[in-house]
């Protein structure tokens, strides 16, 4: 492994306050890439996410790998004496992660203004369903709600169907991105005396509608209200999921004019690479249907594995769609590290995945796997706030910590 010191963001100390998926797994790419990160739990039953899913013993596999590199510390939040501690960890942090309902914070005297006083440096970043301000503010915001409401829902699936979701926690995770993001620029800010410490203020439904591309400009100055389209791409052509002879389903690429032409020659439609019509993306936006059907028809005749290698032969982009076995003995995945064999104890390890962006001269690394509950507690507490052993004594009889 490598060691924490050389992340570039070695010397940065996050306090994150929140659970389960957006503020967490943006703490999780931050300690990944060297910084020091304290993770506030509540005692006794911590952060909901250690009991997601599959388990190994009395904790979630899920944990291990979202709680990475980080440092328990457990803090009962709604005890003035709590809320004293974190008031004072935040006065050493550069930066605060929090993921709670707008208010929440500023019910427990932990707002941005009550925190500034002490530390008017910290980037105080905060993670919600609708942001801090505007009518849909206080209302819960859980993620497959804000992708619904962000439009990005209704892009999926088959015309005329529901709409579907990955079954993945998407809105979170593009939320942490983007207060990683935002982290990132107001530390950039910070250091080169442009800004002091400031509010990072994420909205799920906000990051999803980020991710909206052209349709936003195409409703305003067009009319045209993008519907979903399937395993298709609405006004690219060709770039479609093909079944196999094998029944094993391929992704092809083939929306590049000349691209376009070697894909069709390869599939022995010479005809259609020809095809004036079908010169350029337009005009084979007109003859989809065809088009895809010609695709399919070929793909139906060959195995997965045949497909591939005779468009990788032409230089036409295709894939398979993996599950996580397909990932695991995948050779490529391997040489680029994306499982990660970590110790959990002295006699068991956990596979967890690998995180990029790659850095090659300050790479991230996975120091241990999601620790203890608790596990930090007095390190952090003595060591960073200089409390005495007795009055930990005490913060522990009175369930403080």
């Amino acid at each position: 492994m490598t060691s924490a010191h050389q992340g570039p963001l070695q010397g940065i100390r996050v306090l994150e306050l929140g659970q389960l998926i957006a503020g967490p797994f943006t703490t999780t790419m931050l300690a990944y890439f060297g910084a020091e990160v304290i993770k506030i739990e509540p005692p006794g039953i911590g952060d909901p996410i250690r009991r997601w899913r599959s388990m190994k013993g009395d904790t979630s596999l899920w944990w291990y790998s979202i709680g990475r590199n980080k440092k328990s510390v457990t803090v009962d939040l709604r005890h003035p004496d709590g809320q004293a501690l974190v008031r004072e960890l935040a006065a050493q942090c550069d930066v605060l992660v929090e993921n709670f309902r707008p208010g929440v914070m500023e019910g427990w005297k932990l707002g941005p203004e009550d925190l500034k006083v002490a530390n008017p440096e910290l980037v105080y970043t905060r993670i919600s369903g609708y942001g801090q301000t505007g009518p849909y503010a206080e209302k819960p915001g859980f993620a497959s709600v804000c992708e619904g409401i962000s439009g990005f829902r209704h892009l999926n699936g088959f015309p005329g169907e529901a709409p579907v979701r990955p079954n993945l926690s998407l809105g979170d995770s593009i939320a942490s991105l983007h207060a990683i993001i935002g982290i990132l620029m107001a530390l950039n800010a910070r250091d080169r005396g442009v800004h002091k410490g400031q509010v990072v203020d994420v909205a799920l439904y906000e990051t999803m509608f980020n991710m909206l591309e052209s349709v936003v400009p195409e409703y305003a100055e067009e009319g045209v209200i993008r519907e979903a389209s399937g395993t298709t791409l609405t006004g690219i052509v060709p770039t479609n999921t093909y079944r196999c002879k094998d029944d094993k389903f391929v992704i092809i690429g083939g929306n590049g004019d000349s691209i376009f032409k070697r894909l069709m020659i390869e599939i022995g439609r010479a005809d259609f690479a020809a095809d004036p019509a079908m010169t350029d993306n337009a005009g084979r936006v007109v003859h989809q249907q065809k088009i895809d059907e010609a695709i399919g028809d070929w793909c139906r005749q060959h195995d997965i594995l045949t497909v591939i290698e005779k468009l990788e032969a032409v230089r036409v982009p295709v894939g398979p769609i993996y599950n996580a076995e397909d990932m695991a003995n995948d050779p490529h995945f391997q040489a680029r590290g994306l499982f990660e064999k970590v110790s959990i104890d002295a006699t068991n390890t956990v596979t967890i995945p690998g995180m990029s962006p790659k850095l090659t001269g300050t790479p991230g690394a996975t120091q241990w796997a999601g620790p203890k509950l608790g596990q930090h507690t007095d390190e952090i507490l003595k060591g960073i706030l200089g409390i005495s052993d007795e009055k930990l004594r005490i913060l522990k009889d009175e369930a403080v910590i």
